[in-house]
């Protein structure tokens, strides 16, 4: 059995995760602890990098020592460490690659410089278990709208599909400032959805026309038309709930229909949603009616999974042990831009 030391600190959530390399493959997550600083954003209406990197630096040793905690284990029972190098924020990023390198000369233990967005797909297989191979992605976070095909999750991942501009979480926050919502905009704009008329408004479905590329997306349009939606009230009472369903079906809409479709021309039978979007329910409810239609079976983490964490590294980190793939060197350092085909650094 194998101990892997997982550690997150690309945006604004510090998390160390702890998974266990079974005798025959398999992964028990053992421990799963996040300090989140997004209160400390809130009024700002969105990350802001320098206080992002000081809330690490103060979270980072205090989660260590409570997920080991959880663990029931020590440091010394650490048998690698892996960490998020990019993509994020410079700053965060370099807390939590400083930090891995130290125990990792410490304990003298193999050091995995991991990739953020693969460690979403990778934070699954500790809910339903190794993916098939070829399986599709779509990954949908605040700063991430992706479709990629994976055939092997340390080693081959491949995108064919991304925002051109704005992605779906960012279209959240934008929107819910809008309306008025709190920030973070996802989880708000969920919940008044629930209680208005997905058809009351039919905004755009950016990037569905018959000449615009298969599987890119674009939501600054939509966020936008949400806008001028609101102004051209005048004065006059806005429907919140209304606006909220309408915007989210259009989002929901385009993701879902896209992702399908992409599965289908690419013979792809399974398919994970993945992000801290994959937590919204009208994506998780149409994905289910979609894939079923298609044929095509449909597996989505459970939220706490979804949304930034250790534990989708240290997942990660295990698939690069057991492929064999080579430790990163103690000259890591952090890529705020590293492409998500580069699985490890």
């Amino acid at each position: 059995m194998t101990i892997v030391l997982g550690i997150e600190s690309s945006c604004d959530e510090t998390g160390i995760g702890i998974v266990r390399i079974e005798s025959d493959g398999a992964l028990t997550l053992l421990a799963d602890e996040v300090a989140s600083s997004v209160d400390q954003h809130a009024r700002f209406g969105g990350v802001v990098p320098e206080v992002a990197s000081r809330a690490h630096l103060e979270a980072l040793v205090p989660s260590v020592t409570r997920a080991f905690a959880a663990a029931s284990l020590e440091l010394s029972d650490v048998d690698a460490i892996a960490v998020t190098c990019g993509p994020g924020l410079a700053g965060a990023l370099l807390v939590g690659v400083s930090a891995a390198k130290a125990y990792s000369a410490a304990l003298n233990v193999p050091l995995y410089g991991a990739n953020h967005l693969p460690g979403h797909v990778a934070a699954d297989t500790l809910e339903h278990g190794p993916l098939p191979s070829p399986c599709l992605a779509l990954l949908v976070s605040g700063g991430h709208t992706q479709l990629l095909r994976v055939d092997d999750l340390a080693t081959k991942i491949t995108e064919i599909g991304s925002t051109i501009d704005d992605a779906a979480g960012e279209a959240y926050d934008k929107v819910a400032r809008i309306l008025g919502l709190p920030y973070p905009g996802g989880p708000p704009i969920d919940k008044a959805a629930r209680r208005g008329n997905p058809d009351a408004i039919r905004f755009p479905r950016g990037l569905t026309g018959p000449r615009d590329a298969r599987f890119d997306f674009s939501f600054s349009g939509l966020k936008t038309a949400v806008a001028r939606w609101v102004e051209a009230r005048d004065g006059k009472e806005i429907p919140v709930d209304d606006v909220a369903a309408s915007f989210q079906e259009a989002v929901a809409d385009v993701l879902t229909a896209k992702a399908v479709r992409a599965a289908t021309e690419l013979g792809i039978d399974t398919m994970v949603v993945s992000g801290g979007v994959a937590a919204n329910s009208r994506l998780s409810t149409l994905a289910a009616q979609r894939c079923a239609e298609a044929g095509i079976a449909l597996r989505v983490p459970r939220p706490r999974l979804c949304t930034d964490n250790g534990a989708m590294i240290a997942a990660l980190g295990a698939h690069l042990v057991k492929a064999g793939v080579r430790p990163s060197s103690l000259d890591l350092s952090a890529n705020p831009g590293l492409p998500v085909g580069t699985v490890s650094v």
